[in-house]
């Protein structure tokens, strides 16, 4: 997918690729598969396999928010050390999974701090332990509960968390002089998301903090998901948000009629779409609808 997108950004063709050489065809399809777009001057975006990537470059040193795996960051690594000759100040994980902390080890002696909410790290620790991963990993030595933030000399940065959503460790990154936040996972544009019942996910909690997102900040607020289908930007607006929100509405409301119909979980996870959320398509159904089954019956308990 990132191949296509940079024949689509250079402006090549396929009928264009045919008139290079063996040696220059070699070396185009050689090129990195990863992706940089600046939001700012400042800020900008790294995609290639995982969570989007979000990153600071200013006069005071760099700050990175996920990571993806560890291949990956060293690639991000490589291509910000190249703009800026600043010190890595701060690794900030949006949540524990591994397409999003799995690359922090790529910054092992390098970045001063990295910094998740308490409960992030208490998934990411657990997990590890459960795949006997720790050597693997670098876990946060910075954590909080409610609200974090810090200077970077005219940027601010603050950490927010409002609830269980996606997990229970979810934070929104918020750049407030640039007003653009990173959602991690707490948005999936246009495409059926995760939901981690294992990790304290809540649907019904997450549509309410999807809602207090869009009532905190402005209007012109820019967002940044982790995740989006193809064809659809991570760069979002709130009208983005609202629209996920009313697709885990209509996922739940759809789970609870079938249950109340007498659809076993097996009928239940034949759907093919959530109504009222037709954007939403392709393959994943079953796990929004999985989830949404286990937390439903759950509560009839």
């Amino acid at each position: 997918m990132q191949r296509r997108l940079f024949i689509k950004n250079t402006g090549l063709t396929l009928g264009a690729l045919a008139f290079l050489n063996t040696d220059s065809l070699a070396a185009f399809l050689a090129d990195p598969a990863y992706y940089i777009k600046m939001l700012t001057t400042e800020i900008g975006i790294f995609t290639e396999k995982g969570g989007t990537i979000l990153f600071m470059l200013n006069k005071k040193g760099i700050v990175v928010v996920d990571s993806q795996f560890p291949d990956s960051a060293a690639h991000l690594i490589d291509e910000l050390k190249k703009k800026s000759t600043k010190p890595f100040n701060l690794l900030i994980n949006t949540h524990h999974h591994g397409d999003h902390s799995g690359g922090n080890i790529a910054f092992k002696g390098l970045v001063e701090n990295v910094i998740a909410h308490a409960n992030s790290k208490i998934n990411q620790q657990a997990s590890a332990a459960k795949d006997k991963t720790e050597a693997k990993q670098l876990f946060p030595d910075v954590t909080y509960t409610d609200t974090w933030e810090k200077k970077f000399k005219r940027e601010r940065i603050k950490m927010h968390y409002f609830g269980a959503g996606h997990t229970n460790g979810d934070s929104l990154v918020h750049f407030q002089e640039s007003n653009i936040i990173h959602m991690g996972d707490l948005v999936f544009n246009r495409r059926h998301p995760y939901i981690d019942k294992t990790a304290g996910a809540d649907i019904a909690n997450w549509i309410k903090v999807l809602e207090k997102t869009t009532s905190t900040f402005s209007n012109g607020t820019t967002y940044v998901c982790g995740h989006a289908a193809t064809g659809y930007d991570v760069v979002l607006k709130s009208s983005d948000l609202l629209a996920f929100r009313d697709y885990l509405g209509n996922l739940l409301k759809y789970t609870d009629e079938q249950i109340k119909a007498g659809k076993t979980r097996d009928e239940i996870l034949k759907s093919t779409t959530i109504p009222g959320s037709p954007e939403w398509k392709g393959n994943g159904i079953e796990r929004g609808l999985t989830a949404a089954y286990s937390e439903l019956t759950m509560n009839l308990k």
